[in-house]
C-alpha cells in the first residue's frame, strides 16, 4: 500500500504503524529505526530521534543497492517519488544512479575549482609576491567588490566576452571609468593564467579593446588652469578641519608626491635645516630595486613643516591618524577634505591630481624641461643606459624648480597676474 503525506506526518519514533489480526491500523512499539514502504523500491526510514530519511532500493548488475533521496519534510512525498522515477530512468538506460550521482558531484567540484573566482585567487596568490602590498590590496579589493559577485561562480572555460563586458560596464556606468579599465586588466591576467594552467583556451579581454569609455582627463582628476589653481589654494587656506589634515592639504601642491608617500611621511626622513626630504619611493613590483627619492623643500614647505612639528614632532608619522597615533593618517583624509571644500574628487581634483597640476604648469607655463620634472616625480626617465632614476640627477635644477613653483603658487593664491597655458615660454 502506497504512503500518504498524512501517514508520514503521523508517524512517531518508536511506534511503527501496523495491522492487527482483523486488519485494523495499530501502532506497535519498536526498538531502533523502522521502515515505511511506498512503491517501486521507495521507502522511508524513521529513526529513534524522529528523523525521516528517503531511500530507494534497486538492483544493478544483479547487486542490491540503496540510494539516498533526501530527508522529509524538506523532500516531500511527491519530490521523493520524482527522484525515484529519475533514478529508474537511468537504470533503464543501463546507468547506475549511485555512480551517476558521484560523477555529477565530481563535475560540480571540478567546475567550482575552475570557476573564475577560484582561478582569480590562484593568480593573485602567484603574483602577490611580485607586487607592493598597497598595489596587491587594490587589485583584490577591485576583484572582490566589482568582479567576483557577478563572474566568480562561472566556469572560466565557458565565459564569453559579452558577460565580462556587462560586468565591466556596470563599473563604468557608475562613473568609475578608470576602475573599470583596471578591472579589465585584472581580468586579463586571470584569463591568461587560466590558459597557462590548461583550464581555459580563450581570453575574451583582447576582444573588448575600445568597448569601455576612456576616463576624461587621464587617470586622476586635476586642475591645470592657473586661475582655478589660485581658487583652490585660497579654499585650502580657509579649510576648517583638523590642523594635521590642513597641513597635508597645504603641502600637497608644494611637494606633489604620491598621496600614499605624503600621508606616510616620517619625521626621521626630514632634514629641515638642509630643506630636504628623503624617503623610499613607492613601487608597484617588489622585484623593483628600492630607490630613495629626494624632495627639495621650498621655504614655504619648511615653514608649514616646522609649524606641524610642534604638534606631531614626537610622533613617528608627520601626519598621524586621528584615532591612533601609532598609525598614519587615513588614505581617504585628503580627498575627504577636498570634498568638504566643495571639490568633486572624480572630476575636478584628487590628492593624486597635484602631480598632474605641477607637471603641466611647470612645463607649459615655466618651460621646465620634462626630464627635470619627471625626476622630481620619481618616474623612470629613459637615458643612455635605458630607463633609470637617479635621486641626485638634475638636483640643482630641481631645487630651483621647487622654490620657483612654491613662489608661483603663492602668487596664484594672492590673485596676481598669471601666465596662461601654452604661452611662448612653454
Amino acid at each position: 500500500m502506497a504512503l500518504t503525506d498524512t501517514a508520514i506526518r503521523n508517524t512517531k519514533p518508536g511506534m511503527k504503524p501496523d495491522k492487527d489480526e482483523e486488519g485494523k491500523s495499530i501502532l506497535v512499539a519498536v526498538d531502533g529505526p523502522y521502515k515505511l514502504f511506498d512503491e517501486r523500491g521507495l521507502f522511508l526510514i524513521v529513526t529513534p530521534a524522529g528523523g525521516k530519511w528517503w531511500r530507494l532500493r534497486y538492483k544493478f548488475d544483479n547487486k542490491e543497492k540503496l540510494l539516498s533521496l533526501g530527508i522529509y519534510p524538506d523532500v516531500s512525498l511527491v519530490k521523493a517519488r520524482a527522484r525515484r522515477d529519475e533514478a529508474r530512468k537511468l537504470l533503464a538506460e543501463g546507468i547506475d544512479p549511485s555512480t551517476n550521482r558521484k560523477v555529477q558531484k565530481a563535475a560540480k567540484v571540478a567546475l567550482s575549482a575552475n570557476s573564475f573566482e577560484a582561478i582569480g585567487r590562484e593568480w593573485f596568490a602567484k603574483m602577490k609576491p611580485e607586487w607592493a602590498d598597497s598595489h596587491a590590496d587594490k587589485i583584490m579589493a577591485r576583484l572582490e567588490r566589482d568582479v567576483f559577485p557577478w563572474l566568480g561562480k562561472r566556469p572560466i572555460a565557458e565565459m564569453t566576452a559579452v558577460e565580462v563586458l556587462t560586468t565591466l560596464k556596470r563599473i563604468s556606468d557608475r562613473g568609475a571609468k578608470d576602475t573599470a579599465k583596471r578591472a579589465q586588466q585584472d581580468c586579463g591576467g586571470v584569463f591568461r593564467y587560466a590558459i597557462q594552467t590548461g583550464r581555459a583556451q580563450y581570453n575574451p579581454i583582447p576582444d573588448l579593446r575600445g568597448a569601455l569609455p576612456t576616463a576624461i582627463g587621464g587617470n586622476f582628476a586635476s586642475i591645470t588652469d592657473p586661475v582655478k589653481v589660485g581658487e583652490l589654494l585660497r579654499a585650502i587656506d580657509g579649510f576648517n578641519g583638523t590642523f594635521i589634515v590642513k597641513c597635508a592639504l597645504r603641502l600637497s601642491p608644494f611637494l606633489f608626491v604620491r598621496p600614499g608617500e605624503l600621508r606616510q611621511a616620517k619625521w626621521v626622513d626630514f632634514d629641515l635645516e638642509k630643506a630636504e626630504w628623503k624617503f623610499l619611493a613607492s613601487k608597484v613590483k617588489k622585484t623593483e630595486e628600492p630607490k630613495i627619492h629626494l624632495v627639495p623643500l621650498s621655504s614655504q614647505a619648511v615653514v608649514i613643516l616646522r609649524e606641524l612639528h610642534a604638534l606631531t614632532g614626537n610622533n613617528e608619522f608627520v601626519f598621524p591618524g586621528a584615532r591612533n597615533n601609532g598609525r598614519a593618517m587615513s588614505e581617504a583624509a585628503v580627498n575627504a577634505a577636498l570634498r568638504r571644500l566643495g571639490y568633486d574628487t572624480k572630476t575636478e581634483i584628487t590628492g593624486h591630481g597635484f602631480r598632474a597640476m605641477a607637471r603641466t604648469i611647470l612645463h607649459e607655463v615655466h618651460g621646465i624641461p620634462p626630464e627635470v620634472i619627471e625626476h622630481q616625480l620619481a618616474h623612470k626617465v629613459p637615458d643612455a643606459l635605458g630607463s633609470a632614476y637617479n635621486r641626485t640627477k638634475f638636483l640643482p635644477a630641481r631645487k630651483a624648480m621647487m622654490q620657483l613653483w612654491a613662489d608661483y603658487l603663492d602668487k596664484l593664491k594672492a590673485g596676481a597676474e598669471v601666465i596662461p597655458l601654452h604661452s611662448s615660454r612653454a
